[in-house]
């Protein structure tokens, strides 16, 4: 029989589905081409399911079973389910790494939104930079959108030891390498690190963000918290999936979220959580996308008045599944109190103080209160000096107390080779009392801003029980990581900012208490060397990489593409 098609419906889809038209009709046989009937998808909402799982992520490596349960609450609440795949990006396997592609998967998010007949929109990820590139994508291209979290795995065991992914990997690295640790435990370590599937179990990145988008009202309540491989998961899954629906119903877009409060809410809940560095870069980034410039400063406000609550590793004790067992990212939320905006509304229908009103902290020990913080300050610090001028970041919960107030001699490294070429030669010269510095390391020089600034201590340091030294470097570092580390120095040495004008032996002083990060040469002399400075030549001469290194900005604005910052709405393609 044929098809009588209606008049246009109110969804966004019935532009491609409802007209009698020639490409109407050729919309609608190419659907019942692949087995569906017109009462699949005629007036229903059409929800894409923006799926990141490869078979080179594991932490995706659950997403077939998830897809199919959000899949399932799709077609329970009325609507028609698409499944889109999209870039994943593996944090552990990719090189030089992830975030050279961050910006590649938001444009690619955005467009598949934009160019597909879709009403709304479930971005599945976890994944370090997966989280950061979904939401900058759909931020961008204003569909009805909600994240699932992908969800941390299960802690691990070895022996009597509770193992957390990258946290312990660094640790028992550092042992091996003092000749503390026998390859067969190294091994057996191997062996069990990494459980389940699922993203890191320590407050790394891939937990960070996800607790961010969901203070951000990006996510449904509790979701970030909630273990990969159990079952409330897979309920998760597919509650996304009917509240994806009815957003399509309502028509309710990031830009009826997204305020600057929710980005407070971020900053803070980041701070609070002792979360990643690399969360400074992403909120930024998302931020800009939504039309609010946010900098390095506020980040810094709010550190000095936001306590950590979350006892996380690598900055407190525990897991990410005792935190989820201890009432989660609501419980800490509301511990929060008036540092949280609760009138920001969420995808859910509610407000963020609405979601959180009935949650409970079940393990004071795991989540404290603001009276008996882990610290009484945020987890991330912004410092600035003659070697930052546009700023740089450090994890003080993670650090060592000794270190804090520190000043020292520079042993310079121009690039990662460098650093492993000689930084056990003797020669080098370093001692407890050195600075070590990585430059050439940022979005333009590593390329694309990878995490090496967890720079190594030098076997014989880690022989005479030194277990931390200063660090400074223009890349990031992972959030797994811990350490006395500087990191997102800006400007780049890459583009000529004072880290390319170091040398070996320049005294460093750094101040946590000032938030200081400073270089003790005078102005005559830095003059001199910034006149014998030559640019390096540039990793990429063609293909994405030369867009890359053409459009990305430094890390105080998020290193998104100039391009792609919030300005003129792109409209809806025509359909002739």
């Amino acid at each position: 029989m044929a098809s009588n098609p209606s008049d246009e419906s109110e969804l966004r889809s019935g532009r491609w589905f409802d007209p009698d038209s020639l490409r109407g009709f050729g919309h609608r046989s190419r659907l019942k081409g692949m087995g569906y009937d017109d009462e699949d998808y005629r007036g229903k909402p059409v929800v894409a399911i923006l799926n990141t799982w490869s078979d080179l992520n594991t932490c995706h490596s659950h997403f077939p079973e998830r897809v199919q349960e959000v899949k399932r609450g799709i077609w329970q609440m009325g609507g028609f389910p698409v499944e889109i795949p999209v870039m994943s990006l593996g944090e552990m396997m990719m090189k030089p790494t992830t975030m050279l592609y961050r910006n590649l998967l938001a444009m690619e998010t955005e467009e598949a939104l934009r160019c597909h007949p879709i009403d709304a929109a479930v971005l599945m990820g976890g994944c370090d930079k997966t989280v950061p590139a979904m939401i900058m994508g759909a931020i961008s291209a204003n569909l009805p959108a909600i994240f699932l979290p992908a969800g941390p795995m299960l802690k691990a065991r070895w022996k009597d030891q509770t193992l957390g992914s990258g946290s312990d990997a660094w640790k028992y690295w550092d042992e091996r390498r003092a000749g503390n640790l026998c390859d067969e435990a190294w091994g057996e370590i191997e062996n069990c690190i990494a459980r389940s599937a699922g993203t890191c179990m320590t407050m790394g990145t891939a937990s960070t963000m996800a607790a961010i988008a969901e203070s951000m009202g990006l996510t449904l309540p509790g979701a970030s918290s909630v273990p990969a491989v159990i079952s409330e998961h897979s309920r998760l899954a597919a509650a996304t999936g009917r509240r994806a629906v009815q957003m399509a119903q309502e028509k309710l877009c990031p830009a009826d979220l997204l305020t600057p409060e929710s980005f407070d809410n971020a900053i803070v809940t980041s701070m609070a959580i002792g979360g990643s560095t690399n969360a400074i870069v992403h909120i930024i980034a998302m931020a800009r996308r939504a039309g609010f410039d946010l900098t390095l400063e506020r980040f810094d406000e709010l550190s000095r008045t936001t306590p950590v609550l979350a006892n996380i590793r690598p900055a407190g004790k525990f897991l990410m599944e005792d935190f989820f067992d201890a009432g989660g990212l609501t419980a800490l939320l509301k511990q929060l109190g008036e540092h949280i905006h609760g009138e920001c509304r969420t995808v859910n229908g509610s407000t963020l103080a609405e979601n959180i009103e009935r949650a409970e902290v079940i393990d004071p020990d795991i989540i404290r209160s603001t009276d008996n913080p882990v610290s009484p300050t945020g987890g991330t610090f912004v410092l600035r000096g003659n070697l930052a001028p546009s700023g740089c970041i450090i994890k003080p919960t993670a650090a060592s107390p000794r270190l804090l107030e520190h000043t020292g001699p520079a042993v310079v490294f121009d690039t990662y080779a460098d650093l492993k070429a000689k930084l056990n030669d003797p020669e080098t010269g370093i001692t407890a009392d050195s600075v070590l510095i990585l430059r050439n390391a940022g979005p333009q020089g590593g390329p694309g801003f990878p995490e090496w600034g967890m720079l190594p201590i030098p076997d014989h340091l880690l022989k005479q029980g030194v277990r931390d030294l200063v660090r400074i470097s223009d890349a990031r570092m992972s959030g797994t990581s811990y350490g006395t580390c500087i990191l997102h120095v800006a400007p780049e040495a890459a583009v000529g900012g004072p880290l390319a004008l170091v040398r070996n032996g320049d005294m460093i002083q750094l101040s946590i208490e000032k938030r200081t990060l400073d270089l003790l040469v005078d102005d005559q002399e830095l003059a001199k060397r910034r006149q014998d400075w030559t640019a390096p030549k540039p990793k990429y001469v063609r293909g994405y990489g030369a867009m890359f290194l053409k459009h990305v900005t430094q890390a105080d604005a998020g290193c998104d593409f100039d391009f792609l910052h919030h300005g003129e709405e792109t409209p809806d393609p025509e359909i002739y």
